[in-house]
């Protein structure tokens, strides 16, 4: 058996806690001197401790606790539970960077009237593009970009299906939708050399010329492209330029795993005032 001190050493908690346990009937020690007080404890005991701590971590209260084993979970059902809460940690966790990385972009566009990014006017060419679309409630990121991935996601393996492969960088565009409801349409698309054979699951449109775009290079996740949205809006401006539709935004550089190696290079197109 083993003393209060050292069972809270092997079980990496306070001695206050493993007390609390017993004092609320959760972990009783497995014996205690009826002189002294002193309780301890077995090493089999420590399973049932694993088991609260793991509990705990998933976000159950003590009383849940209590509850989840006195029904007897296995081990293997507590693994479930743990990779279901791994996930739901995963996903938190991407939401705050995504989070942060949306707050810097904002403070950093507080400058965007001065900075000296290079916003390049050219001719885009018209170009064949098979396309997928879809609706977002505005141009919040966090409503477009888990659609705009989903999007590029399926079109990805609808082509694959039908042999047909992209003939350059991913585009996404939008489009007004339901004015009432303020949705927007959000397309996925990517270049074609050669139309599919039969039925594709995915439209074929010829996506027009753009005589005059005012463009430039957003580096990192898109998560943060406000500055170089702003700083378009700035630049058309101060210009004497308007603008007359909504950007193209072509991924350059879109490594799966790293959007803060993404490279996308915004297309909007102008006219004179």
């Amino acid at each position: 058996m083993f003393a209060i001190g050292d069972f809270a050493r092997y079980g990496q908690v306070s001695v206050r806690m493993l007390r609390h346990y017993d004092a609320i009937g959760l972990l009783r020690p497995a014996h205690v001197d009826g002189s002294t007080g002193y309780r301890r404890y077995e090493a089999d005991q420590l399973r049932r401790l694993n088991q609260i701590v793991a509990l705990k971590d998933l976000g159950f209260t003590l009383e849940q606790v209590r509850a989840v084993l006195d029904e007897q979970v296995s081990a293997e059902e507590l693994r479930g539970m743990l990779r279901l809460r791994r996930a739901e940690l995963e996903r938190s966790l991407a939401a705050d960077a995504d989070r942060l990385v949306r707050v810097e972009a904002r403070l950093r566009s507080l400058d965007a009237g001065t900075l000296e990014t290079e916003v390049v006017v050219k001719r885009v060419a018209a170009v064949r593009v098979a396309q997928l679309s879809g609706e977002v409630g505005g141009f919040e990121s966090d409503e477009i970009w888990p659609v705009v991935g989903s999007l590029f996601d399926q079109l990805c393996s609808r082509m694959t299906q039908v042999g047909v492969a992209p003939a350059g960088p991913g585009v996404t565009r939008y489009a007004d939708g339901d004015a009432s409801a303020e949705r927007l349409v959000v397309h996925a698309a990517f270049p074609l050399t050669a139309d599919p054979d039969g039925s594709a699951g995915f439209e074929i449109v010829e996506l027009p010329e753009i005589v005059t775009a005012a463009t430039i290079v957003h580096a990192g996740p898109m998560a943060g492209v406000v500055t170089a949205v702003q700083t378009l809006a700035y630049w058309i401006d101060a210009h004497g330029y308007q603008s007359v539709g909504y950007p193209r935004e072509v991924n350059l550089e879109c490594p799966r795993d790293r959007p803060d190696a993404w490279v996308t290079e915004l297309q909007e197109p102008i006219t004179r005032k």
